[in-house]
């Protein structure tokens, strides 16, 4: 395979991000030329503000696009689209997507990606298991509670750090150009067994209730978790945590030629930081 690490500096959308920073670290350590794409990157990259994007992909080799706050929220397909188009025009035409399995909006992008003409890759994923310890889950944690409107539907977490490895492969290396990889964990958790997991590796009882979207929205928003990422959850909650999704792939497997993270791996290790620590 052909390394592109020297061929001008990666753009990382989403670059202070769960996945993106991972995706940064990984190429940094490859002394790859690595270029953030955030509000606070230099140049400044921001999706709500077109003028911002061509500076950012200005001599760029390749790009990872990760849409905040997800490919699930009206526009993205759309701006994905724009993204694309300008890439080309700049001279960047490797683009890495990170998807979500089971998003019809997601889905739709991936196809304009497909479309627009640039040499792509979709990293499709299910739930993060870092959303316990980087996302919205943690505060509840924390304090001893995990109330979701999710009952005994299984989900095959996956690992960013899974993600990061797949995303850095398809950036780098000529082998994964015009392929979807969908990645899950290794096997199939509720949310009260990810969260008594948790409990297991921390040493703490945290007890897990299943509870309304209603109670979950209003418990979300005296957290003053932001009103655009209280949406994404009452849409992945209401619609997408409906089964659709409990199924294992080999993504990680045919992307990286080894077996994906087990969410007790994570939930270790997660624990012996000390971030679930009260």
């Amino acid at each position: 395979m052909n390394d592109r690490t020297q061929g001008g500096p990666i753009l990382v959308l989403g670059g202070t991000g769960k996945t993106g920073r991972r995706v940064v670290a990984r190429l940094r350590a490859r002394e790859a030329e690595v270029r953030v794409g955030s509000r606070s990157g230099e140049p400044p990259f921001d999706w709500e503000v077109e003028a911002t994007w061509a500076p950012a992909l200005e001599g760029a080799s390749a790009a990872y696009v990760s849409y905040y706050p997800d490919l699930a929220v009206p526009g993205a397909p759309e701006a994905v689209g724009a993204l694309a188009e300008r890439a080309l025009a700049s001279g960047t035409r490797r683009l890495v997507l990170l998807s979500g399995r089971g998003e019809e909006e997601a889905q739709r992008a991936e196809e304009v990606l497909r479309r627009s003409g640039a040499e792509w890759t979709i990293v499709r994923c299910s739930w993060f298991s870092q959303n316990f310890s980087e996302g919205p889950f943690l505060e509840p944690l924390l304090a001893g509670e995990v109330a979701l409107p999710a009952d005994g539907v299984p989900e095959p977490f996956v690992d960013t750090d899974d993600i990061a490895d797949v995303a850095v492969a398809a950036l780098t290396d000529d082998g994964y150009a015009n392929r979807l990889y969908e990645l899950t964990g290794p096997r199939l958790l509720t949310f009260a067994e990810a969260v008594e997991e948790i409990g297991r590796a921390s040493g703490r009882e945290i007890r897990y209730a299943p509870i309304s979207i209603d109670a979950f929205a209003s418990a979300m928003a005296e957290q003053e978790v932001p009103a655009d990422v209280l949406g994404l959850l009452r849409y992945l909650f209401t619609e997408v945590l409906d089964g659709r999704n409990a199924t294992l792939t080999d993504g990680v497997q045919l992307a990286l030629g080894r077996e994906p993270r087990d969410f007790a791996d994570y939930a270790r290790d997660a624990a012996a930081t000390g971030v679930w620590d009260v």
